[in-house]
């Protein structure tokens, strides 16, 4: 038995003896996302790339769970986890059951390239429905959930590998994304767009990231020596491997014009910290070696970092050696995980208005199913989505929920988009119009789908600008139709699918429900009756800001946090971030502090009892923010520091506590530096933010409590 595959040796051990048998040009074939086979060796051709963003995708058959900015609206990162453990599932039983079958193409390895933490700044953001939202600590915890889940926690064995992405400041335009040059301060980057990274790295021990397509303030994310070396690996610890976002190294004298030519712009990448090449860039560095821009150590760096994944992956094991081998294909699209899907979907639902009509008698005589993503499977799915055995659309979910003696009329309306005139005259409004008035209430189901949002080159449609939204309004004749079934003078309940904030001011005015449904999955349809008849109420939160108008944003470009967001936007929302409705009621009590004045090196706990005050069972989440009241730089005007999701019967509370660290209640100053300041804090806990609309929709307002912190200013670690 050669060394590198002896089980009792470490993992470090094993990878030596692998690179002392490699010659240079095999080691430098290991770089690339296609890696090909060392038949000498006995070793097998493996592709890097893979997707779980939501489910493992591009793959075959396979769950498919909400979209990712859909799994956020659920704010339950141990739920999170559960799905993500799910998926890894799924992952192992797939990558097993192609490896029986001789196949090791594309899409059947371990190493998956999920999630997207990047932070959705801004609602015209087409890649916004893969992320986590636009709070930093919310999408630091899921983050963190999720690479647990996806990585397992073997202590030997890695399930697959997680890869937090686009590293690092990375939110459109998709436009131009390839030759982007973000300019954002050293307070920004640290205070909004590294924080999920960090937590990913630090605590998750995720051991992949991918560098994203763009500059930063001057540096090429996927070739930075300052973002993947002094940060990355000397600040932050990291160990594991890092790769480019397909095709960024060619990039690099393609669009940013930083290199002149193939040759030097691979070697830049692999000098600077890219181990892992998506694309062919790296082709070209055996050439880069015989010129002398790199050496063989550099490659052997990077080569190191591939095969000590892939040990811990177990490729190199006999199957009975790896605990996760075992799990068999019928694991795959099991009658448990849809369950987790439907489960996953209904929690992650929104509830944004409700004048009482919800939740929806089952006996109703009629209802009118009317919309364009009424009855469209593939609206449900997102994008990076895999492909479902069975779709649930909500058509089929209302006709599944009621009874038999339910009428239930269905009418398209209109398309999701296009102005053309015959989408009036060809008889799909009147159709519409005519179920509407034979119906008891109507469900209108609206939105936008992945012709409208998406990555670039990913939506052609001319109401889009390469996947970003260029109007937060419902496109083609959508308006028009729901002005249409209002004037009918029937309940109107809106469902809105979308990955990102719509302007639903109108319907807002003028519909009796609204509810957020994101992209919600293979059993989107049944969670969205769940919820409109009951069997569920509704404890999802938004985890971005519903704006009422782009005018009240800065330009798309503009990375600059100043106006945007829940932390930073001092504007009137249509929603704020954090809201969402319930069929019952929560009620706050009993906020308590275990100090009032700290020392720069204690920490505070913040109990507070939620009790469901209503008739029926629900979910609640309750949220901390803070507000720095004497800070010396410009910091948020609020920010989330806690949050947990309670279900709760009638009657029944639970006591939640929040602990405070110094991080905490630290501040990022102009110079990126993190510093803890003496003076006043303070804390609210409720089932909101401390935001005026928030408050008067839900009802009640946060408790609210001060803190001081007392001693000199103190320098910590990022």
């Amino acid at each position: 038995m050669l060394p590198f595959r002896d089980v009792e040796r470490t993992c470090s051990e094993r990878v030596d003896d692998l690179l002392s048998r490699l010659t240079p040009a095999e080691k430098c074939s290991q770089l690339l996302h296609t890696a090909p086979a060392i038949e000498r060796l006995g070793i097998p051709a493996y592709n890097w790339w893979n997707e779980c963003l939501h489910g493992v995708g591009r793959a075959g058959v396979a769950t498919v769970f909400p979209q990712a900015i859909g799994l956020a609206a659920m704010w339950d990162a141990p739920f999170l986890h559960t799905v993500a453990d799910a998926i890894s599932t799924e992952a192992r039983a797939k990558h097993h059951e192609y490896l029986r079958q001789g196949d090791t193409g594309a899409y059947a390895g371990l190493t998956y390239w999920s999630p997207t933490i990047n932070i959705c700044r801004d609602p015209r953001w087409g890649r916004g429905q893969e992320t986590y939202g636009e709070c930093p600590y919310l999408t630091s915890r899921l983050g963190v959930a999720f690479c647990k889940g996806l990585q397992g926690d073997d202590p030997r064995y890695l399930k697959v590998v997680a890869t937090p992405k686009h590293y690092l400041a990375h939110s459109g335009p998709e436009l131009n994304r390839l030759s982007f040059h973000t300019k954002a301060s050293e307070k920004d980057l640290r205070e909004t767009y590294m924080p999920a990274f960090h937590a990913c790295i630090t605590e998750a021990r995720a051991e992949s990231i991918m560098g994203a397509y763009n500059r930063v303030n001057g540096e090429v994310c996927c070739g930075s020596q300052k973002f993947l070396q002094k940060i990355l690996r000397e600040e932050w610890g990291f160990e594991g491997y890092v790769v480019s976002d397909c095709d960024a190294i060619r990039d690099f004298h393609e669009q940013h014009k930083i290199t002149p030519n193939p040759v030097k712009s691979a070697a830049y990448g692999l000098r600077n910290g890219c181990d892992l090449n998506c694309g062919c860039a790296y082709e070209k560095l055996m050439q880069a070696l015989e010129e002398g821009l790199i050496t063989e150590n550099d490659i052997d760096v990077a080569a190191r970092r591939l095969f000590s994944a892939r040990m811990r992956l177990g490729m190199f094991d006999a199957p009975e050696q790896v605990p996760y081998a075992g799990i068999p294909y019928e694991a795959n699209d099991c009658a448990a995980h849809r369950r987790l899907a439907r489960d996953s979907a209904a929690k992650s639902l929104v509830l944004l208005k409700n004048d009482g009509i919800l939740p929806l008698r089952r006996d109703l005589a009629s209802i009118a199913v009317i919309g364009p993503n009424a009855d469209d499977g593939q609206v449900l799915l997102g994008n990076y989505e895999g492909r479902p055995s069975r779709v649930v659309t909500v058509l089929e979910g209302i006709r599944t929920a009621v009874g038999a003696a339910t009428k239930v009329w269905f009418a398209e309306g209109c398309k999701v988009t296009g102005r053309r005139q015959d989408w009036v005259m060809d008889g799909r409004f009147s159709e519409a119009v005519s179920a509407a008035q034979r119906s008891d209430v109507v469900v209108l189901v609206l939105g936008l789908n992945a012709t409208v949002e998406g990555e670039q080159g990913d939506t052609f449609n001319p109401e889009t600008a390469a996947g970003d939204k260029v109007s937060l309004k419902l496109p083609g004749f959508q308006p028009e139709l729901l002005e249409a079934m209002v004037s009918v003078g029937k309940p109107v309940i809106v469902v809105n699918l979308s990955g990102s904030a719509v302007d639903l001011s109108w319907a807002d005015e003028h519909v009796a429900a609204i509810v957020q449904a994101w992209y919600p999955g293979e059993e989107g349809g049944a969670a969205v009756a769940d919820v409109l008849f009951g069997a569920v109420s509704p404890g999802g939160r938004l985890p971005v800001t519903f704006y009422r108008t782009l005018e009240d944003l800065p330009e798309f470009a503009d990375y600059s946090m100043q106006g945007r967001t829940y932390r930073y936007f001092q504007g009137t929302p249509l929603y704020p971030f954090g809201f969402g409705l319930s069929y019952t009621r929560f009620g706050y009590s009993e906020l308590t502090l275990s100090r009032q004045t700290v020392r720069t090196d204690e920490s505070v706990e913040v109990s507070v009892t939620v009790t469901n005050e209503g008739a029926m069972a629900g979910d609640e989440v309750a949220q901390l923010y803070l507000s720095d009241l004497e800070a010396s730089v410009r910091v948020p005007l609020r920010d989330l520091r806690g949050f947990k999701r309670l279900h709760l019967a009638p009657g029944e509370k639970e006591r939640v506590t929040f602990n405070l660290t110094p991080r905490d209640l630290s501040l990022i100053d102009e110079r990126g530096k993190r510093v803890l300041e003496p003076g006043r804090f303070r804390i609210f806990v409720g089932g909101s933010q401390p935001d005026p609309i928030g408050v008067r929709r839900h009802g009640c307002s946060p408790l609210e409590a001060e803190i001081t912190v007392t001693g000199e200013a103190v320098e910590m670690p990022y």
